[in-house]
């Protein structure tokens, strides 16, 4: 297929601010949603409780707050996030989308009104040192409040007085958004866009060397884990409801959305893959809503919890389904990672198998470029790398399986890319 013809010319073309009304409209339905299971006095004080938490991984603020106050959290950093993009000027494309869709999902597990500053104001300062409009860098900024818990562990850690805790805080938390951009720069060469989650594999990585610093000095993470469990009927309710709303969105806006879903299918989603610019804002919002709904239809399956990190871990394939990720792609990434719970001693409704499995579908593009059976291959190392690489950053990169995949992507992708070519340049053979 030619990508560059895709897009119909006679499709709806979404202005800025109609691109960032589609995640207004997602927002306040989490605000909705809030204010309809609990209580307004009950959703206060919950917030609060969100703002003071370390959110170390796993922190479902669910079990936190309460229900209510964590999805009006989701739905209030959305809206805020929502508008710093439209006072920066920045340009609403598939990235933009699945960038604020990540706030939105991570929202209900380690990022609030209070946490997510210092990295913004670090990349902010980033943007002035290189005399470089901040819109320019808008999404490495909020992509990279994977890092946002380095401040609430300090802040709130007992082993540090409060009077050392906040500077510290804010200084290591600047310090680690001005490095961002220019880390995340060059760390994308490594696996060539083959994971979709460039922000993970970066968080991570300067992650690990400020956990290093810190634990040289004494200052070790403790851990967490906060994980609620029996809503799977009410929290798949609201999720079928919001599916569905944007997949009846993108066939109202373009009524050959749902046919036109196969040129999004034809797309490897290689990095950047920005299906809006692609193919347009119709057949992408149908693939978000289908896409969310497949990975909703796995945690059932397997028998898995829908709780705050699970709804942020389907949310990530939502956003990212307008930016590389589309059915075809993501299914073999799962399977492989199922196939690995069947294989390896735990199961796959394990909490951190299933968000492997979710989170996992960062590696998308290696099953839309290599085929499905290198995403199989893909998702089987994945499942085991995820379970390695947290002890590095000692849970304070909410994007763990970012940063596993972004090396089983460094790893993986030339090897494959290897394979192939000799298998071209000599047909004859069998591997």
């Amino acid at each position: 297929m030619n990508v560059s013809n895709a897009v119909d010319p006679d499709a709806p073309v979404l202005s800025n601010d109609g691109l960032l009304g589609i995640v207004a409209l997602a927002a306040g339905a989490f605000i909705v949603f809030g204010f309809i299971v609990s209580p307004p006095g009950e959703i206060m004080s919950g917030l609060v409780k969100i703002l003071l938490a370390r959110d170390t991984l796993i922190t479902d603020y669910i079990g936190v707050g309460g229900m209510g106050a964590a999805f009006v959290n989701a739905g209030l950093l959305a809206l805020v996030s929502a508008g710093i993009y439209r006072l920066a000027g920045a340009k609403i494309g598939g990235a933009s989308i699945a960038c604020l869709m990540l706030v939105l999902g991570f929202g209900l597990f380690g990022k609030n009104l209070l946490n997510i500053w210092p990295i913004i104001g670090g990349v902010y300062l980033y943007s002035l040192y290189k005399q470089e409009d901040f819109s320019a860098h808008i999404n490495t900024a909020f992509f990279g409040c994977a890092l946002a818990p380095v401040f609430s562990e300090i802040l709130f850690s007992t082993a540090i007085p409060i009077s050392v805790g906040l500077p510290l805080g804010l200084a290591t938390g600047l310090l680690m958004g001005f490095v961002l951009p220019a880390a995340a720069a060059q760390l994308f060469k490594a696996h060539m866009g083959f994971t979709l989650y460039n922000m993970g594999f970066t968080a991570g990585i300067v992650g690990t060397l400020v956990v290093a610093i810190y634990k040289s000095y004494g200052f070790v993470p403790d851990p967490v884990f906060i994980w609620t469990t029996g809503n799977n009927l009410l929290l798949g309710s609201f999720l079928i409801v919001l599916f569905l709303g944007l997949i009846g969105g993108g066939i109202y806006l373009d009524r050959s959305a749902v046919i036109r879903m196969k040129d999004i299918m034809a797309l490897s989603g290689q990095s950047p893959s920005d299906f809006v610019a692609l193919v347009g804002i119709g057949p992408t919002l149908v693939n978000m809503g289908l896409s969310g709904t497949i990975g909703m239809i796995y945690v059932w399956l397997v028998g898995g919890d829908l709780n705050g990190p699970v709804i942020g871990a389907i949310f990530t394939i939502v956003g990212f389904a307008a930016y590389g990720k589309h059915p075809k792609n993501v299914v073999p990434i799962m399977a492989g990672v199922f196939l690995g719970s069947l294989a390896k001693p735990w199961g796959a409704s394990d909490p951190t198998i299933v968000l492997a499995a979710l989170f996992g579908t960062t590696l998308a593009p290696i099953a839309g470029r290599f085929g499905w059976y290198w995403g199989i291959v893909a998702g089987f190392v994945h499942s085991s790398a995820a379970q390695s690489v947290g002890v590095l950053h000692g849970g304070l990169n909410l994007y763990n399986n970012g940063f596993a995949a972004g090396i089983v992507a460094s790893v993986l992708a030339p090897v494959i890319t290897a394979i192939q070519w000799r298998k071209a340049d000599h047909p004859e053979e069998k591997l």
